[in-house]
């Protein structure tokens, strides 16, 4: 092929094509219209003597000549991005971007809300979207630019995926302060629930597939023993709210226990069987290596990380409002809330109002 004659400009509808595998959302990526996209999508299948996407229902399918450039287009065009920045000074106030993150949904609850306001300092104009793990593969959402950043587990990824260590979690496992089985059994927060009593007692996991995959049975196993999973729920939030309000166990990951245990009324013990730590890293597309935004993120997340670490070690006054461990403003005393979220809003000549009943969800929504 001739490149001479190769409009470059077909390589960004391409590439937008490939990762939102729709004419529509591919124009309002990069600006053109549907029929714009359509004829580009005419060229590029005369140039290249290939259908690359196949229409199904309202996705369109990439061939597998699309699918073999994919990456090596994606990459190209990020090299002309990287290159035609390298020279402008990076002024994170300027920005005005959407970062994509793909994660379980411990990070909503426990990072992304004192993330934003760590990069809302230096960058008000950008936003922070946070996405289930359940929604698909880590790798190959990187390789599309479908996200920016995975929060994940030990992955065995490409030498194209770069990594850091984020955080290791140990798991603990939460039952209710007014457990009475624990109670009788004389088990205090942080000792050890026997084996038999833990196989005895009836559990909540979390599972976005419904799936088992859990650390404890493989552990429990060793051993030769059994529990039962009485409920499956597809969020962590909603399993240590179970916990709270049933006489179910729940193993999770420790910070987060930490965490809930004040809002919820839960108690922390250790579990009858070793269980493994779970290391969290860091992962993105090594295209993104050089691009200052994306460096610049990732400091804010090793930040928002240490002060996290710091407040664990800590351990504030439990007096004072316990706020998240990711959150990087000061303790204060908690303040009753109204309906409209407002602290302290009084009715004229009414003195003090009582406070309103909140949900456990919208406690630690006032919290956080």
């Amino acid at each position: 092929m001739n490149l001479n004659a190769f409009d470059l400009n077909l390589l960004r509808v391409f590439d937008a094509l490939i990762r939102e595998r729709s004419v529509t959302r591919a124009g309002d990526q990069i600006g053109l219209s549907q029929p714009a996209v359509s004829a580009a999508l005419r060229r590029l299948r005369d140039l290249l003597d290939d259908q690359l996407f196949i229409r199904r229902g309202n996705d369109m399918i990439p061939t597998p000549r699309a699918v073999e450039l994919g990456s090596p287009v994606r990459d190209a065009l990020g090299k002309i991005e990287l290159a035609l920045h390298k020279r402008k000074h990076f002024d994170p106030g300027t920005i005005q971007r959407r970062f994509t993150l793909l994660g379980s949904d411990v990070f909503s609850v426990m990072m992304m809300s004192a993330l934003s306001r760590c990069c809302a300092e230096e960058a008000p104009a950008i936003s922070l979207q946070l996405v289930d793990n359940a929604w698909g593969n880590a790798e190959r959402l990187l390789q599309e630019d479908a996200v920016d950043i995975a929060l994940e587990t030990e992955l065995d990824v490409p030498e194209w995926v770069s990594s850091m260590h984020l955080l290791s979690a140990p798991y603990v496992v939460v039952a209710s302060a007014k457990h009475p089985g624990i109670a009788a059994a004389g088990i205090a927060p942080r000792e050890v629930i026997p084996l038999d009593l833990f196989c005895q007692l009836h559990h909540v996991v979390r599972s976005s597939s419904g799936a088992l995959n859990c650390v404890v049975d493989p552990a429990l196993a060793k051993v030769g023993r059994k529990r039962h999973v009485a409920l499956i729920l597809p969020h962590t939030l909603g399993v240590a709210i179970a916990t709270a309000h049933s006489l179910h166990l729940a193993t999770v990951p420790r910070q987060f226990a930490e965490l809930m245990a004040t809002h919820l009324g839960l108690k922390i013990y250790n579990a009858p069987v070793p269980l493994p730590t779970t290391n969290i890293s860091v992962f993105w597309h090594a295209r993104h290596n050089g691009d200052p935004a994306h460096q610049w993120l990732r400091q804010k997340i090793v930040r928002v990380r240490e002060e996290f670490e710091a407040k664990m070690r800590a351990r504030m006054d439990p007096e004072l409002s316990i706020g998240c461990p990711f959150d990087t403003s000061e303790p204060t005393k908690a303040t009753p809330v109204d309906h409209d979220g407002i602290a302290g809003r009084l009715a004229p000549g009414t003195g003090p109002a009582a406070p309103p009943v909140l949900s456990d969800a919208q406690k630690i929504a006032v919290e956080l």
